[in-house]
């Protein structure tokens, strides 16, 4: 057994004996070390006894893989991002040191011991974690929509993103749950626990607060200059919390939650657009089954009373490391965005609803032009609704025509409001049971689109675009193999790409920049696809013979394929597999050419992907 320490860049591989200070690869028997200030990205299978992070940055990307390692982290990061790195013992050992989990499910952390530091969730989700892995030393963090259930706590909680901590069991000394950045925070206290011994604080309009495994019947929300107590409700049982403070959005006095949502008091939530009636425009909030509206019949130009059948409700809490069509911000429409007096006030909708257009519904996103209509993001966190008639039906909210609600198989998303429960049918399909067709071609949206941009001197409060897009033609193509090395190519031309590659080479990932074209052309382009390359022939020489290469061309493609209307060629979505079986075995290095059919424009912000941040087709 020895320490081997890595002296080797931030791409540098494992695998490269010169990476490391013993200019050997280590081995089952070894520890591995990483000083402070090294990087260390792993991406393939390696082994080792033990790694000591004093302060350095490692990744285990999603093509790492290991068993049995004993991991330190003694200060510095340390990423898991690969549920195919199993630890013998994770340990984190001081105030420095920060142990990530990104991106994986339930990923196995019994083995885990937090003496100090912090053990961080992202976009992540865990069940079953005993808080006492977790020591009073240390801390949890939750971050970007990740949730955690937690049984014995005994350590201080940080809520983020629109995550989620439920608790379970009784809380030891030293514990408290913090709601930190963002809105939407959700913190499902246990139903077991002395209900006054938790520190709770930072809660903000638009958090929520229940009772894990119940529905809140009822919550009262005390605030006295920023402290205060939450008293929940559930049938006969009360839970008092006494030790909560909250930050300036929450008003002072004693509030009495008027709605629950999931079973979670809402301290506010926002309310929803103007629904047309015969009885006059009635908030959509106060909408009920029986209720009537009145819908559009298009084909006859007429008004028509239909009942409401169902009224569902949702909340939404914005991911905003996602596309912004794809984050959840809510739209803004402002007031005469569409015609004089339509909408009559600003409108607010997600970004899939659609608006009537020339007797066909248009999702608002392909329409966003971000001056009149623009994803509003002081929004972080609301709530939704949907409202059902018989049939799927063109309604009017705020003066503007619009869809009402066609399960299309999501209902089970929403929680049904009003004193009427009403059960429902089989979901139906756009194709079916549409009340309009679905417009989204090009040649019929992007005419409304410049339409409405011609609109914005008629517009109040037009906003003015806070980036401009840079473009470029260069896909920064290059593979990356299976055992994690980097290859650029040796030669290529417009369309001709030639890269050498090692001895036993079974398969490489193509790795180029990627866009949506409805990012770099417009929103009224309904493709929202990350289009990598375009890839026709693939031939692969050595030993003085060629293959072609064809698995991208098969009815079955391999993963980060695409079909194209093309039958000789593949796009890619910026991270794509392609196997090259065995012709590479025996130590024989080899050349492969590809033609590249296609490639761009590409945001010059979207750089080539790698395999941690792979897209999936």
């Amino acid at each position: 057994m020895s320490n081997v320490t890595w002296i080797g860049a931030a791409s540098g591989d494992w695998n490269d004996p010169k990476n490391w200070s013993s200019k050997t690869v280590p081995g089952q028997n070894d520890t591995v070390i990483v000083n402070k200030g090294s990087v260390l990205n792993i991406n393939s299978s390696i082994s080792a006894q033990k790694i000591e992070n004093d302060g350095g940055t490692i990744t285990f990307s999603s093509g790492a893989s290991a068993n049995n390692i004993t991991l330190n982290v003694n200060s510095g990061t340390t990423t898991v991002a690969s549920s195919k790195i199993q630890f013998s013992q994770a340990n984190v050992t001081s105030a420095s040191g920060t142990l990530v989990i990104s991106g994986l499910t339930n990923y196995s952390v019994s083995n885990l011991n937090v003496s100090g530091g912090t053990f961080e969730l992202d976009h992540s989700s865990l069940s079953g974690f005993n808080g006492s892995n977790v020591k009073s030393g240390g801390q949890i963090v939750l971050n970007n929509g990740s949730s955690m259930t937690v049984s014995n706590l005994q350590s201080k909680v940080t809520v983020n993103g629109g995550s989620t901590i439920s608790l379970d069991g009784n809380y030891n000394s030293g514990s408290s749950v913090v709601s930190g950045t963002g809105t939407g925070n959700t913190i499902l206290i246990s139903s077991s626990a002395a209900q006054t011994n938790l520190p709770i604080s930072g809660i903000s309009k638009g958090d929520m607060i229940g009772v894990n495994g119940s529905t809140v019947d009822k919550a009262t929300y005390t605030n006295s200059k920023g402290s205060g107590s939450v008293v929940l409700t559930v049938g006969n049982t009360t839970y008092s919390y006494n030790s909560v403070s909250y930050d300036a959005t929450v008003l002072e006095g004693t509030t009495v939650a008027t709605g629950t949502q999931d079973g979670n008091a809402i301290i506010c939530f926002l309310s929803g657009s103007m629904i047309r009636t015969p009885k006059g425009d009635v908030a959509v909030e106060d909408i009920q089954i029986g209720d009537q509206v009145i819908t559009f019949d298009w084909r006859n130009n007429a008004d028509i009373v239909r009942p409401v059948v169902w009224v569902g409700k949702a909340r939404a809490t914005v991911r905003p490391e996602l596309h912004d069509d794809e984050a959840g911000w809510p739209v803004r429409i402002l007031k005469d965005a569409i015609a004089d007096g339509v909408p009559y006030k600003d409108m607010l909708i997600t970004a899939e609803h659609c608006l009537f257009f020339k007797d066909c519904f248009v999702p608002v996103r392909m329409l966003v032009n971000g001056m009149s209509i623009f994803y509003d993001k002081s929004i972080t966190s609301y709530d939704y609704y949907h409202v059902e008639t018989e049939q799927h039906s063109i309604i009017t909210a705020d003066g503007m025509l619009t869809e009402s609600y066609l399960d299309t198989g999501n209902r089970s998303s929403f929680r049904q409001e009003g004193k009427v429960a009403t059960l429902r049918g089989a979901v139906k399909s756009w194709a079916d049971d549409a009340g309009a067709p679905l417009g989204v071609a090009r040649s019929f949206v992007e005419p409304l689109f410049r339409a409405l941009e011609w609109r914005e001197n008629s517009v109040v409060g037009i906003q003015i675009p806070s980036e401009t897009m840079e473009l470029t033609d260069d896909p920064d193509l290059h593979l990356v193999t299976d055992t994690g090395a980097t290859v650029r190519p040796m030669r290529k031309t417009a369309h001709q790409y030639s890269f050498m590659l090692p001895p036993d080479t079974q398969s490489v990932r193509i790795i180029s920049r990627a866009s949506r074209p409805s990012d770099v052309i417009g929103p009224f382009v309904d493709d929202r696809r990350h289009m990598g390359v375009a890839v026709a022939d693939v031939r692969l020489l050595c030993a003085k013979r060629q293959f072609d290469i064809t698995s991208h061309l098969q009815a079955e493609k391999p993963e980060g394929w695409y079909e194209t209307d093309w039958t000789d060629c593949a796009w890619t979505n910026g991270d794509a597999e392609l196997p090259l079986g065995d012709h590479l075995s025996h130590g024989k290095m080899g050349i492969l050419s590809m033609t590249i059919r296609a490639a761009g424009p590409y945001l010059q912000s979207d750089q080539a992907v790698s395999d941690v941040q792979k897209r999936s087709a």
